[in-house]
């Protein structure tokens, strides 16, 4: 079986790579197809934009897809309690999309301190869902990560958000642990961990 994963960040499908080295399948990204324009994920939660990222994708790609190919698509970002879930389905484009996460790290910690008061607590979500090159949805899991917002950015591993998401069993931040750690805790951890024993189930 093929799988399309629905994204062309490199360090994503590195994660997901390692995540599913152990089932038999081949693993492409958008990289390996023609460029397509990235559907407008209009969606209020997580689920609705990988839906809409899976589905829009499997449209564009259906001609060139076997019978046998599912499309992957995630999304994921952080909710910050005090922030009213904010920056959450718009993690990607907080402050806009060529904003650094240095900056969203500020505002992220600027606001919070508006808020001395309130707690500093967050989760990392991922929406997983896998969709047939005729567009219908096969699969859907979610995964999640508990931890709280740092005072400042800590380690220089991982992406995105890693830095400034203190997970308390650990005592560090995502980006001060080894990717193996990561792997094994994190919300896109969870969701491709569900999704592999599904895949070894369906190829049983």
């Amino acid at each position: 079986m093929v799988l399309v994963i629905a994204t062309t960040n490199r360090d994503k499908l590195r994660e997901i790579r390692a995540l599913l080295a152990d089932v038999p399948v081949t693993l492409q990204s958008l990289a390996d197809h023609p460029p397509m324009p990235e559907p407008e994920e209009t969606g209020a939660t997580f689920e609705a934009n990988a839906r809409i990222k899976a589905t829009t994708y499997a449209a564009a790609l259906h001609a060139a897809l076997d019978d046998d190919v599912l499309l992957v698509a995630e999304d994921s970002g952080l909710a910050v309690d005090a922030l009213e879930g904010a920056p959450g389905v718009h993690s990607a484009r907080f402050l806009g999309a060529e904003a650094t996460y240095a900056a969203r790290f500020a505002e992220i910690n600027r606001r919070l301190a508006a808020q001395p008061d309130a707690p500093r607590t967050a989760r990392f979500v991922c929406a997983l869902v896998a969709a047939d090159r005729q567009g219908t949805v096969r699969f859907e899991t979610r995964g999640v990560i508990e931890g709280r917002i740092a005072a400042a950015p800590a380690g220089h591993g991982g992406f995105g958000y890693d830095p400034i998401f203190f997970y308390p069993p650990y005592g560090r931040t995502l980006a001060e642990v080894s990717s193996d750690e990561k792997r094994a805790v994190s919300h896109r951890g969870q969701a491709f961990r569900t999704f592999a024993r599904w895949l070894n189930d369906l190829l049983a």
